[in-house]
């Protein structure tokens, strides 16, 4: 079995295959055998019978050629085996007779138990040892009806020609069934080739993935085909396109990431290497400006610190890794706990709310830092005194501030990753916030939109599922 199992699949379907035919040919071969066997075998004994009916009187006259007087008058039985036997199994062979056939124990039986002129067939041998084929059938021995001494009247066929056409029969089945066997294992193997001709190509693909990286080959698949090689195909298609897009937005993030972080991290050598080279040379930096180096580094560690932990959760988004805690989540709850954060970062601001009821299913702590990334933008485009309005109905959650707007032009990029508006790369962010947000929404299964507000400043909304009510099962 083992030896089997590492054949190539093309040869184990091939001897499946020959097998398979091989047993049904075979079945058929030997049924086919045996009721051939039967009906010759039935009509020897038809011809056994006739002979024991005529001619007239020859049954008699061949009793009483092996009676005490003998008659040599016993017309011909057919070329047969003609012999009287006697209980105690010595035979009388008739003048006409071919041969001799042995006389068996069941055949005394039969004279001595069985039932008179009740014929009874067996197989047995001459005494040449040549095949035949025997009917027995207790007689009496008087020509008057008067029952005799127990006796026998014995004829045999000789079963040379059915065994010769048997042979011949068996010989060629067998040849036949050769051919078919083999046939069958030669069909099995184009059937296998032509079958499989998608799984090798869907084999050299794979090892042309393995060996050179090149996620943009493809299979082709027949579209209107819906088997198993198809789908196979259709999937590994769906695998290497989705390979090859999550390899290209690791490449853009890793590539984004080393731009982004090449400005902090060179502000910090700076002012770094400025206090070193202080220290080093034994010239202080006036307080006054020894203060603000050290306000910078906290700044840019602070800068530095939060674009790291935003590029993890890009990180963890495009891998597709599921939502570390989905739960239903009262998204007016969630609200409210961003706008206190919100007020914190802009108490100069008029922040107002309404909000109404809406359940959703979603990540607690990444849906609400991306309503705070929200809330921070429309904090941080708002002029001092300025009004934000934010409001929740039927689902949907509007943010809406009195800024400067975002130009029509530049809309399109808004959730692009590290995409900042010229006007606002004066300001402190990475650029993430936006796309952190686009990815906890679509993971959500929902929708956000950034639009020009009437009369000026931007309105950002987000629609999630859900229901204004909690589902029974929530705690």
């Amino acid at each position: 079995m083992r030896r089997f199992r590492s054949l190539p699949i093309r040869a184990r379907l091939s001897l499946l295959v020959a097998a398979a035919v091989a047993f049904g040919v075979a079945t058929v071969s030997v049924t086919c055998w045996f009721i051939v066997q039967g009906k010759l075998y039935e009509q020897v004994d038809n011809d056994l019978q006739r002979g024991m009916r005529a001619p007239p009187g020859a049954i008699v006259n061949a009793l009483n050629y092996c009676s005490a007087t003998p008659d040599n008058t016993v017309p011909p039985f057919r070329n047969n085996y003609v012999q009287v036997v006697k209980e105690n199994g010595t035979a009388c062979v008739v003048d006409n007779s071919i041969g001799k056939v042995k006389v068996t124990l069941s055949d005394r039986t039969a004279i001595k138990n069985g039932e008179l002129n009740k014929s009874y067939f067996r197989d047995g041998t001459d005494e040449d040892g040549n095949a035949v084929r025997v009917m027995l059938r207790p007689l009496t021995t008087t020509t008057d009806g008067q029952p005799g001494p127990n006796v026998g009247l014995m004829i045999a066929a000789s079963l040379k020609s059915t065994q010769s056409t048997l042979n011949d029969l068996a010989l060629v089945l067998l040849l036949v069934s050769g051919i078919g066997v083999v046939g069958a294992g030669a069909v099995g193997l184009w059937v296998a080739r032509a079958g499989l001709r998608p799984v090798d190509e869907l084999t050299e693909a794979v090892e042309h993935v393995a060996r050179t990286e090149d996620l943009t080959i493809r299979i082709p698949v027949d579209e209107e085909s819906d088997d198993e090689i198809a789908r196979l195909s259709r999937s590994f298609n769906s695998m290497t396109a989705s390979l090859a897009s999550s390899r290209e937005l690791q490449q853009q993030l890793i590539a984004d990431a080393g731009h982004e972080l090449r400005t902090p991290l060179t502000s910090l050598r700076t002012n770094i290497e400025l206090l070193t080279r202080s220290e080093e040379i034994g010239r202080p930096i006036p307080p006054a400006d020894r203060k603000a180096l050290l306000a910078s580094v906290t700044a840019q560690m602070t800068e530095l610190a939060a674009l790291i932990g935003d590029l993890q959760t890009l990180s963890r988004s495009d891998a597709g890794h599921p939502a570390d805690r989905v739960e239903v989540v009262a998204l007016q709850d969630t609200v409210e706990a961003a706008l206190r954060r919100a007020r914190l970062r802009g108490p100069e601001l008029t922040i107002t709310a309404d909000l109404e009821p809406w359940f959703v299913r979603a990540e607690p702590s990444a849906l609400e830092r991306a309503i705070v990334n929200i809330l921070d933008n429309a904090v941080k485009f708002s002029p001092e005194g300025g009004t934000v309005d934010v409001r929740l109905k039927d689902g949907e959650l509007t943010v809406r501030d009195h800024g400067p707007g975002i130009p029509t032009d530049e809309l399109p990029h808004v959730f692009d990753r590290f995409w900042r508006s010229p006007d606002a790369r004066a300001l402190p962010g990475s650029g993430l916030g936006l796309s952190i947000v686009a990815r906890t929404v679509q993971q959500a299964g929902g929708e956000v939109s950034l639009h020009p507000a009437k009369g000026g400043g931007t309105i950002a909304a987000v629609r999630l599922p859900g229901a204004p009510t909690a589902p029974p099962d929530m705690p």
